[in-house]
């Protein structure tokens, strides 16, 4: 198989919507794969439960929200009062202590300095992010397992 060949294929694989192909002769054998690409975190936007007007999901994942996630995605930034817990490190955001679990918090609720707010996993390890502060969470600023850089903003308290 020639380069030009090779080439052609990895085009047309790039633009269709298939996420793998093999192809395999006596002399040659090609794999290619879209799983290794990392995705794009989700941006979202969702008026508070006090809100009258409504907005809609500027970047929508490909699965929808569980009610449990839609009640955590809050209204943009300018909207929310209060100081952002920024992330202390690069990791996965974890919400909840576990699949099908309740989230550590959700927009209205009271803290105490030192309660846990969520989880990044950052080489295996799961690390847990203190509220600084006594407040109420007026925003949660990421979505369940979104990759967060470090100081990147988590939640709002207020």
């Amino acid at each position: 198989m020639q380069i030009d060949e090779i080439k052609d294929l990895m085009a047309q694989f790039d633009v269709s919507s298939l996420t793998e192909f093999s192809f395999k002769n006596a002399e040659d054998e090609l794999t290619f794969s879209k799983h290794d690409r990392p995705e794009p975190a989700p941006v979202f936007s969702v008026p508070t439960p006090s809100e009258t007007e409504t907005s809609s999901p500027e970047k929508p994942k490909q699965n929808t929200l569980s009610s449990e996630e839609t009640d955590n995605v809050v209204a943009t930034s300018d909207q929310a009062e209060g100081d952002i817990v920024e992330s202390p490190l690069v990791g996965v955001v974890y919400l909840s202590p576990g699949p099908n679990k309740a989230n550590f918090v959700t927009v209205g609720d009271a803290v105490k300095k030192g309660q846990t707010l969520m989880i990044i996993e950052a080489m295996k390890v799961m690390n847990e992010v203190p509220a600084p502060r006594d407040g109420v969470i007026t925003e949660v600023l990421v979505v369940n397992e979104e990759v967060a850089d470090f100081g990147k903003g988590l939640v709002r308290i207020k």
